[in-house]
């Protein structure tokens, strides 16, 4: 994939986190975490994977993966109206997993489907995201091990974007660094330019091809920054300095790749994202509420009697 196309996806993403960020603030939706300075990060890693096999794991604020990897945005950004957990875009055709709001959660889930790839031998390789802050957690360290020990074919994709919620990366990070941690799980470690977005997709796209052909695990570290707030509630104007956001603000990574590119090229990609963040909009304001037998159908696989006379007495009571 060329720097055009990488842009011309960053691009979207980015137009997309302000109108979700608009229609929060209209009422639309509840909540919602911006991802705005890390789009080199997570388009330039998603794009990287084979869609045919491989699998990703996101976090709630990975809205650049999705958009990388074709998924369905409204359906997407429906998971945000608490219409339907998971939103309503599906995960196995999009290869991309119902985003998770635990922190550090999709890194064991990912683990988990690395070794089902291994086993099943499907050549697949997971690509799990997590942050500096998330990189403290056990649920990590366990699966970065247990990864390591059964050589499962994933990917450990750190995106360091300088803060966990309110909290400095220097006062978070041990050491210093979440790629060096690799070293003693005896698996590789990488950091990168994290608003490179031609960077990100060339380490990644190694990564990928190394675990694909039975090698160890990799973490890689991509260095950006959350040029937002942490979310939608959240006033970062209270925990860190005007300047740092200045000069970070300097090497965002769409105007960075749009530098390179033509007037012409930037022009369509605007129009482009334009376009797709109206359809999105109109979709996504026309949803209704899901019918509210759903909450019976996707319980169990094999629905327990207990859940049948629940269901059976909703109905009852819903034909009063």
């Amino acid at each position: 994939m060329n720097l055009s196309e990488l842009h011309r996806l960053m691009l979207v993403a980015r137009r997309i986190d302000e109108e979700a960020i608009a229609l929060q603030r209209q009422g639309v939706l509840p909540g919602y975490a911006p991802m705005k300075g890390q789009e080199a990060a997570q388009v330039g890693s998603a794009a990287a994977l084979d869609l045919g096999r491989d699998f990703a794991f996101p976090t709630y604020r990975d809205l650049g993966a999705a958009v990388a990897m074709g998924v369905d945005l409204a359906g997407y950004l429906a998971s945000h109206l608490n219409i339907w957990h998971g939103g309503l875009y599906d995960p196995r055709a999009s290869r991309l997993a119902p985003f998770n709001a635990v922190v550090g959660g999709p890194v064991t889930h990912a683990v988990g489907w690395a070794m089902g790839a291994k086993l099943d031998d499907t050549g697949g390789v997971a690509l799990t995201y997590f942050g500096d802050g998330a990189s403290s957690q056990g649920d990590v360290h366990e699966a970065m091990n247990f990864a390591a020990v059964y050589r499962l074919p994933v990917v450990f994709f750190c995106q360091n974007n300088g803060w966990a919620i309110s909290v400095p990366t220097e006062r978070q990070v041990a050491g210093g660094s979440v790629a060096a941690r690799a070293t003693g799980y005896g698996i590789e470690g990488v950091r990168v330019d994290g608003n490179d977005v031609l960077a990100v997709f060339d380490a990644t796209r190694e990564a990928v091809a190394r675990a694909r052909d039975g090698g160890p695990p990799t973490v890689i570290e991509a260095m950006t920054y959350r040029m937002g707030p942490h979310s939608t509630s959240d006033d970062p104007g209270r925990y860190r300095p005007l300047e740092e956001e200045q000069a970070w603000s300097e090497r965002d990574p769409v105007a960075r790749a749009g530098a390179q590119l033509s007037t012409v090229e930037v022009a369509a990609a605007e129009a482009h994202a334009a376009e797709v963040v109206r359809q999105v909009r109109e979709r996504l304001t026309a949803l209704g509420d899901r019918p509210r037998e759903e909450l019976f159908s996707f319980v169990y696989r094999e629905p327990t009697k207990a859940l049948l006379e629940q269901q059976r007495a909703w109905r009852e009571s819903a034909d009063a």
